[in-house]
C-alpha cells in the first residue's frame, strides 16, 4: 500500500527501512523522503515505524530469553 503519494513510498518500504536499522521518523525520512512534501502521510508513517520497532523489540527479547 502506498503511504506517501508524493514520494511513492509504500508500507513495505518503510518496514524494510526500519528492519535495516532506522529507529525514528527522521531516519526513515532521510532514506526515502516520506513526510517531506505535503505531510499527510506523516501520521501513518510514524504508526508503521512504531509498530515495526515494537515488533523488533519483541523479537530481540524473545531471542535473548532463548540464549543458553
Amino acid at each position: 500500500m502506498i503511504v506517501c503519494v508524493c514520494r511513492a513510498v509504500s508500507d513495505r518500504e518503510i518496514r524494510s527501512i526500519v528492519d535495516g536499522g532506522a529507529g525514528s521518523m527522521a531516519e526513515v525520512r532521510e532514506v526515502c523522503g516520506v513526510g517531506e512534501c505535503c505531510g499527510k502521510c506523516a501520521r501513518q508513517a510514524r504508526e508503521l515505524i512504531h509498530e515495526r520497532l515494537a515488533l523488533r523489540t519483541v523479537q530481540e527479547d524473545s531471542r535473548a530469553m532463548n540464549v543458553c
